[in-house]
């Protein structure tokens, strides 16, 4: 049984896996992006969301229990004053894992860790709040009538060009087997 075995070691001892993270964390408050592996950073995400939640009550005692993880001093002085402002109110969430593919060397699958509020570029395949349409039914409701005209010519003009072709093969055919008369 695997009860309370939660998380992953990353091929580390304890004390290796704690600086792992420590450092990770430090240079994604420094970077507000890092990249590194999918293993990583899904064991990243939970270590350093609950600071960015505790940094938003800025008082003397969560600074010393932000410190007591970071072990970097001007890293909780940034994490205190310029990504508690920007995530204050943001209920959770603070991070987003981006796979990127498998690296070159040893084909470790690899990610982007960035936090979310200051990514400027939102990621593809995302919609911000509801798309105002259903997912049922190819998204028939929604269609302009501009769109459904021009892919209505498009249609006929294919149509028409492929009829003109069969029309030239035939012609080509006839011609072959007078020719071989």
């Amino acid at each position: 049984m695997r009860h309370r075995k939660k998380g992953n070691k990353i091929g580390r001892t304890s004390p290796h896996r704690k600086r792992t993270l420590q450092a990770l964390s430090n240079a994604l408050i420094e970077n507000k992006k890092i990249t590194t592996t999918v293993a990583k950073a899904k064991e990243l995400r939970p270590f350093v969301e609950p600071l960015i939640t505790r940094a938003k009550d800025d008082t003397e005692h969560s600074r010393r229990q932000v410190f007591r993880h970071l072990q970097n001093k001007e890293m909780v002085s940034v994490l205190f004053d310029e990504v508690a402002e920007r995530v204050g109110n943001r209920p959770g969430g603070y991070t987003r894992i981006i796979q990127l593919g498998q690296r070159s060397g040893d084909g470790a699958e690899m990610a982007l860790v960035e936090l979310v509020d200051y990514n400027d570029v939102k990621p593809t395949g995302s919609s911000s709040g509801s798309s105002g349409g259903t997912r049922r039914g190819g998204g028939k409701g929604r269609r302009d009538t501009s769109s459904d005209e021009a892919s209505a010519e498009a249609e006929e003009e294919a149509v028409g060009s492929t009829a003109e072709e069969a029309d030239a093969s035939d012609e080509d055919d006839e011609n072959d087997d007078e020719a071989e008369k």
